[in-house]
């Protein structure tokens, strides 16, 4: 982007959750860009995270819901934005199972509400103003379904969803293109594969056992830990989003994804052993690990075919797993102020997503 030229707006929903705190820190921080973030503020939205840029007179925050859709309408003809990268979800799989109605109406109704939002705009721009909106929709590889032993998740792969979570996603993911085919609304879509990094709230398998490792407490597993991700470090994808929202073409799908699979036992490992190196306690990690039974149609495996973004956009991880994983478990070590509150009053372990209670606590991926 020229220094000369007048700063493109740019609206991030759910910018204070995880990926979308990422992306802010990163747009802030890379570009001169002016970054409007709408969050709800829901447990797993944490205004810290965005704490290193708030200070930045490129930065707004306001907090609003995506189902208020006067509000989201009102806010978008406020701030017209030359993008818009629609992250704010619900996102946890285990919460889905057990309380599927919230994704409903964020994921599936929020998402619809944005795009009328958006299109509202639209139709009172001309010229440059209107032929360069973009309007990215960021989703999961979670609706693909499972994987078997080979092969990968393309574009072109055919919608199989198995969580509540994940049929919701998918749900918006249709929204999103129809509303391109029908209103020709400048949308793009992007499926992720499975994020981590630093200010991960600690519901999600890696920060939570990297906090049940460094006190001492267990480390749950799901089955016997066969599961395969491919892991993306959410520095990478916040570089992805914005690569595809500025170079991306409207009606295409993008997936991202970091050539990283791993199954949850070696992620488990890996952790284990960074802790031991890093942080030595008085009997090795691993001693710590318990296998606790299934979450309800958990997939096998998930990966990413991220060719067509390559090739196309030119964008490539910088991150392998091992360089990230490192740098995601000495942050956690080093931020205590970060995570010790979430621990304390907001999430402090106990297993979400059982259909008959147990009592049983678990990591989740």
């Amino acid at each position: 982007m020229q220094t000369n030229s007048p700063p493109v707006k740019v609206l991030v929903t759910g910018g204070a959750g995880f990926i979308g705190s990422a992306l802010v820190r990163h747009l802030i921080d890379t570009t001169h860009a002016r970054v409007t973030v709408v969050d709800k503020l829901t447990y797993a939205a944490n205004l810290d995270s965005l704490a290193p840029v708030s200070a930045s007179p490129r930065y707004t925050f306001i907090r609003e819901d995506i189902c208020n859709a006067p509000a989201m309408r009102d806010i978008f003809l406020a701030e017209r934005p030359d993008y818009v990268l629609h992250l704010a979800a619900e996102t946890h799989v285990d919460r889905s199972i057990s309380g599927s109605q919230q994704f409903i109406q964020t994921n599936i109704n929020g998402t619809y509400n944005l795009l009328e939002a958006a299109r509202a705009l639209q139709a009172e721009r001309s010229g440059d103003l209107r032929s360069r909106f973009r309007f990215l929709h960021v989703s999961t590889d979670e609706v693909y379904g499972s994987l078997g032993p080979d092969g990968l998740f393309s574009e072109t792969t055919a919608y199989d969803p198995s969580s509540p979570y994940s049929a919701s996603k998918a749900a918006s993911d249709h929204l999103a293109k129809a509303w391109h085919r029908t209103y020709g609304l400048p949308v793009i879509v992007s499926n992720c594969s499975n994020n981590y990094g630093p200010y991960h709230f600690p519901e999600k398998l890696i920060p939570l056992i990297i906090l049940n490792a460094l006190e001492g407490q267990r480390l749950p597993v799901y089955g016997d830990g066969s599961n395969i991700r491919d892991w993306l470090h959410v520095e990478d994808h916040a570089r992805a989003l914005w690569r595809i929202a500025t170079t991306g073409r409207p009606g295409e799908t993008y997936n991202v994804g970091g050539l990283n699979e791993r199954t949850n036992l070696q992620v488990v490992h890996t952790i284990c052993d960074l802790l031991d190196e890093l942080r030595p306690a008085n009997r090795p990690r691993r001693e710590l690990i318990e296998f606790v039974s299934d979450r309800p149609g958990h997939d096998q495996r998930y990966a990413i075919d991220a060719a067509k973004l390559q090739t196309e956009l030119g964008w490539k991880a910088e991150e392998t797993f091992d360089t990230g994983i490192r740098k995601t478990v000495e942050w956690y070590i080093d931020h205590p102020e970060w995570w010790g509150p979430l621990r304390k009053s907001v999430y402090s372990g106990d297993r979400l997503g059982l259909l008959a209670a147990s009592g049983e606590p678990a990591a989740k991926d």
